[in-house]
C-alpha cells in the first residue's frame, strides 16, 4: 500500500512516515499543497493524511483538487486541531474519510488509515489465482495451503501483479508503486525483485508464474497458458 503524507511540519511529517514504513507501507511525503498536487498527478495512491493548514493553500482545495486528479480520488484522513470544529466539519463536507486530531498518536492513525482503507475500493479482500491466495492486510501468502513467507518488497510486487492478473503491468508502474520517491532505485531493481519472487512461487509449486513481456512488464498467468521467458 502506498501513502501521501502532507504536512507542512517537518519533524512531525517525517515522524509518521517513518512510523507508517514501519508498518509496511510505502510513503511519500509533500509539505505543501503543490507539492501534494503534483504527487497525486503523478502516483496512484491507496490513502492520503492531510493536514488541513498548509502554507500555500487550503486543505480543502487539496481535497477538492484530489477528485479532479487523473489518478481518480483517494482516501484521505485530515489532521486537525482539537479546537478546529469548524476544520473538521469542513474537511468531512469536502470529501475526507475520517479525522485525527493534533497533537496525532501514530497508533490511532495507522488504525484509521487500516479502516479507511478496508472500507474503499481497495479494500483487503483476500486476492487468488490458481492455487494461490493472499491477504494484503496481514501479507499473508498460501499456496494450496501451505504458508509462504516473503518479504515485505516481494509481497507487494505480488499483490499488484494479483490486482492486475492476467493483464500486464508496466515496469515503470511497478517502481513507482513499490518505492517512494526519495528512494534509490536501481535499473535492475524490479528485474531482481521479480527473479526471486519467481523462484520463491516456482519452489512452492505454484499453479501460476510471473511472465516477462520484454522491454514492457510482467504478469501473472496461470500454468497453462503460452508464456514468454525472459
Amino acid at each position: 500500500m502506498k501513502l501521501l503524507i502532507v504536512d507542512d511540519h517537518g519533524p512531525l511529517r517525517g515522524l509518521l512516515g517513518e512510523h507508517m514504513e514501519r508498518c509496511g507501507f510505502v510513503v511519500d511525503q509533500a509539505s505543501t499543497g503543490r507539492q501534494a498536487l503534483d504527487a497525486l498527478e503523478m502516483s496512484r495512491y491507496d490513502a492520503m493524511v492531510l493536514d488541513m493548514g498548509l502554507p500555500d493553500m487550503d486543505g480543502i482545495d487539496v481535497l477538492s483538487a484530489r477528485n479532479a486528479s487523473r489518478n481518480g480520488p483517494v482516501p484521505c484522513i485530515v489532521l486537525t486541531a482539537r479546537d478546529a470544529l469548524e476544520s473538521k466539519i469542513a474537511g468531512l463536507n469536502a470529501g475526507a474519510d475520517d479525522y485525527v486530531l493534533k497533537p496525532v498518536e501514530v497508533a490511532e492513525l495507522e488504525a484509521r488509515i487500516r479502516a479507511v482503507l478496508r472500507r474503499s475500493s481497495h479494500g483487503f479482500i483476500a486476492l487468488a489465482q490458481g492455487n494461490l491466495s493472499y491477504e494484503p492486510e496481514s501479507r499473508h501468502v498460501t499456496i494450496a495451503g501451505k504458508v509462504l513467507h516473503l518479504p515485505r518488497r516481494e509481497a507487494m510486487m505480488l499483490e499488484e501483479l494479483l490486482r492486475s492478473a492476467p493483464r500486464l503491468v508496466i515496469k515503470d508502474v511497478l517502481e513507482e508503486r513499490l518505492y517512494a520517491h526519495s528512494e534509490g532505485v536501481t535499473l535492475n531493481a524490479i528485474e531482481a525483485l521479480v527473479s526471486r519472487l519467481r523462484r520463491k512461487l516456482e519452489s512452492a509449486g505454484a499453479s501460476v508464474r510471473i511472465d516477462t513481456v520484454r522491454g514492457l512488464g510482467y504478469r501473472l498467468v496461470a500454468e497453462a497458458s503460452q508464456h514468454v521467458q525472459p
